[in-house]
């Protein structure tokens, strides 16, 4: 079963999903991984080939956002943390992935600004829930 994020209940538009549509989240996910492919500090973590990784976003964007739960149906659980600990991702690079992310809502002029904003507040949540290594330089402190 999905779990819709309290943010993204039910309005009287319908899901977060229904709002924005299909056709528009594949298209800020594609925008989001051009941009991704560009960043100094993301690129080196991601694949050079990013078709799979946008598929898998696209998947798992669909269910966060109140749609059919093909992340879950095709991978199981998302574990979020537990797939992202491989990688180093630092404060600065969630700042960054949530920089991209930012950039392809404001590039996609087919989703409404209030649900760009309302996407985006979810989307800090799990950025900054996946960080798992310090800044260099930062000695536990938090940012």
């Amino acid at each position: 079963m999905t779990v819709i994020p309290p943010t993204l209940q039910l309005t009287p538009g319908g899901t977060l999903y229904d709002r924005i549509g299909p056709e528009a989240l594949a298209e800020l996910v594609t925008r989001f991984y051009e941009l991704v492919a560009q960043h100094p500090d993301l690129a080196p973590i991601f694949p050079t080939d990013l078709t799979e990784t946008a598929e898998k976003q696209l998947a798992f964007l669909t269910g966060f956002l109140g749609g059919p739960p093909l992340y879950h149906e095709r991978y199981g659980h998302p574990r979020l943390r537990a797939r992202h600990l491989p990688h180093v991702i630092t404060p600065k690079r969630g700042r960054a992935w949530l920089a991209c992310m930012n950039a392809a809502l404001r590039a996609t002029p087919s989703i409404a600004t209030a649900d760009a904003q309302e996407f985006y507040a979810a989307l800090t949540r799990v950025a900054a829930h996946m960080v798992n290594t310090p800044d260099a330089g930062q000695t536990g402190a938090s940012e």
